[in-house]
């Protein structure tokens, strides 16, 4: 009966590191809207909220990262392809209302009240004009309604990353050719969009997606507060989701999957459903990160989607330190943070007499040897600092097999 009643507890009081989690995110959304311009006393400038919000979304899709590569094994090179997609999706509505209200006021001097058609093509002028089109793609089609690009959101990224997964796992690719594959993806969709006859303005990319539409009368420093509190929520919902997907009979099974896929295969799990659902999964919530990035950042082109981009995600999981949801927060808190303060020419320039080491040229190079440190010196990363404080231990090992002969998996490691 006892057995019956904890189970019968809520997810977060049987999980105590989500709720200290959740604990220090809402103090730390708490203490920024005290410090903030919009709603506090104003320590904390406008723009450095900004960057505030776009960390936490840095962290959401790291939280991705570490569910794909961290718990089941897939080493995605292509995530930050379904960042970018969520931040075109929003992106699309936001610069077509803005416009529309432009052009629309434009028109109003006009002795005859504009029609319908000549607001679309003007709208259309004003959005590609500057790659030289004036009429609208049909990747546009929906841009006019918030509910449907909010829908593309998730389905578009969800559909990309069910599709390219059924391909790849029902092939059983694997390792390091599943790596280059997403990698792959990424560039093949990063050079679609350079083009200008894309439909998404090429290389100058969608901009002007801080200013919301019909908000022109409210400052940035109120629209930053809300995009910071909807990227809190974002990732402390992200955060619960992730634990829970891990956690419980599911969160073993893909465990069991990144240590030994083909034994898993040959207890008679499905193995390729499993990877099919966290990668679909995890592409979602890299969309949903995207669509509140791209509007505190202000500008999204496609280099944002260049497989470099991927490749520094999983260096922050990495650093961070994998298989721990709170270490690829960590890291890419850490990171994100670090980088704003060396190449946005706040740090010091080094002056060694022979040469002058500036931050800003040499930030990716200390980015690369940290990577290069943790890997060979600390493979748990900065999480693993949090191990060592808290005492924690590897689990009881000493459960029935759940296979054949004795291997990775414990029957009270399985409970887990």
């Amino acid at each position: 009966m006892a057995v019956d009643m904890g189970r019968r507890r809520p997810f977060v009081v049987r999980h105590p590191s989500v709720l200290i989690f959740l604990a220090a995110l809402a103090l730390f959304t708490v203490g920024v809207t005290i410090l903030a311009e919009g709603f506090g006393i104003g320590v904390i400038s406008t723009s450095f909220v900004k960057t505030l919000g776009k960390t936490l979304c840095l962290c959401l899709v790291a939280l991705a990262m570490d569910l794909v590569w961290g718990y089941c094994g897939i080493l995605s090179l292509g995530h930050m392809a379904f960042f970018g997609i969520g931040g075109y999706a929003i992106g699309m509505w936001l610069m077509y209302a803005r416009t529309e209200l432009i052009v629309i006021e434009s028109l109003a001097a006009a002795p005859l009240p504009p029609t319908p058609q000549e607001i679309s093509d003007g709208i259309a002028t004003q959005i590609f004009g500057v790659v030289g089109a004036s009429e609208f793609p049909a990747v546009w089609a929906f841009a006019h309604s918030l509910p449907l690009q909010l829908a593309a959101v998730v389905l578009v990224p969800g559909l990309l990353a069910l599709v390219f997964g059924w391909l790849a796992f029902r092939s059983r690719v694997t390792g390091v050719y599943l790596s280059i594959l997403t990698q792959a993806m990424t560039l093949a969709l990063s050079l679609y969009l350079f083009q200008n006859d894309s439909g998404l303005r090429g290389n100058n990319g969608l901009s002007g997606l801080q200013n919301l539409p019909g908000l022109d009368q409210v400052p940035q420093s109120v629209v930053s507060m809300w995009f910071f509190w909807a990227s809190a929520l974002a990732l402390g919902l992200g955060y619960v989701l992730s634990a829970w997907v891990v956690s419980g009979r599911f969160g073993s099974v893909i465990r069991a999957i990144r240590d030994d896929e083909a034994r898993v295969r040959f207890l008679g799990y499905p193995v390729e459903a499993f990877k099919l659902f966290i990668f679909t999964l995890t592409a979602i919530i890299a969309g949903i990160a995207g669509a509140l990035y791209y509007p505190q950042a202000g500008i999204i082109n496609p280099a944002e989607i260049a497989p470099i981009a991927s490749i520094y995600l999983a260096v922050w999981v990495a650093i961070g330190g994998r298989g721990r949801l709170y270490g690829a927060v960590i890291g890419a808190a850490f990171v994100s943070l670090l980088s704003t303060w060396f190449t946005g020419g706040q740090a010091p320039d080094v002056n060694l007499g022979f040469y002058t080491i500036s931050w800003v040229d040499w930030w990716t190079v200390l980015l690369g040897l940290s990577f290069v440190a943790v890997t060979l010196l600390a493979p748990k990363g900065i999480g693993g600092l949090i191990d060592l404080l808290t005492d924690r231990v590897s689990p009881d090992r000493h459960g029935a097999d759940l296979g054949p002969e004795p291997g990775a998996l414990r029957e009270k490691e399985a409970d887990r």
